[in-house]
């Protein structure tokens, strides 16, 4: 786990926690989007520490079992849940993951940080039916529970395979400021309504 700090004391915390897309896979962590926010998050809201808890490979169920332990241990003032994708790159049943990103919505909530849900696609040969109703998920958990959330966080990377490593699935470096645009406006909405 890597934990980027202000210079001086923190006095709020955000917690990020997700998956390969948010944990600089393949790539130094000070080239990922999240090393990126921090470093704004320093120069606009010097008080807040950014806790990268994001693990490559890292499932819906995966994070109910970890999430607890991270709230206890750094009580986020807010929290940027970005997990799903590998449930869906497995075929997992969109009910099962539906309940688990709800879970960790409501953990989160329960624990007093404001929240902010980030949107994934899945690659488009697993079916129409299928990504169009993992994609609409997001938005639907987001207007029921009430937060805030990132549309699409590869939005402007995805089909751009200059920004992709060789894989096809995982932004190089040189996406990382694009998705950082993609994902400030909502952080902004949660760390400014202070």
């Amino acid at each position: 786990m890597i934990v980027f700090t202000t210079q001086g004391v923190a006095a709020k915390t955000l917690l990020v926690f997700g998956d390969s897309l948010s944990a600089a896979y393949n790539m130094a962590p000070e080239l990922g989007w999240v090393s990126l926010l921090e470093t704004r998050l320093q120069q606009r809201y010097s008080d807040i520490q950014v806790v990268n808890s994001s693990i490559s490979g890292e499932t819906t169920s995966g994070g109910l079992t970890r999430l607890p332990k991270l709230l206890d241990r750094h009580q986020p003032d807010y929290i940027v849940l970005e997990l799903a994708a590998n449930d869906g790159l497995r075929g997992t049943p969109l009910n099962i993951i539906e309940e688990n990103v709800l879970k960790l919505i409501q953990l989160s909530k329960q624990a007093q940080a404001k929240v902010v849900l980030v949107g994934v696609r899945l690659p488009s040969n697993y079916g129409p039916r299928y990504t169009q109703r993992f994609f609409n998920m997001f938005e639907k958990l987001a207007e029921d529970e009430q937060v805030e959330r990132v549309p699409f966080l590869m939005d402007k990377v995805a089909l751009q395979p200059e920004l992709m490593q060789s894989d096809r699935l995982h932004p190089n470096a040189k996406a990382q400021a694009i998705i950082l645009e993609n994902v400030w406006p909502s952080i902004e909405k949660i760390v400014g309504s202070e």
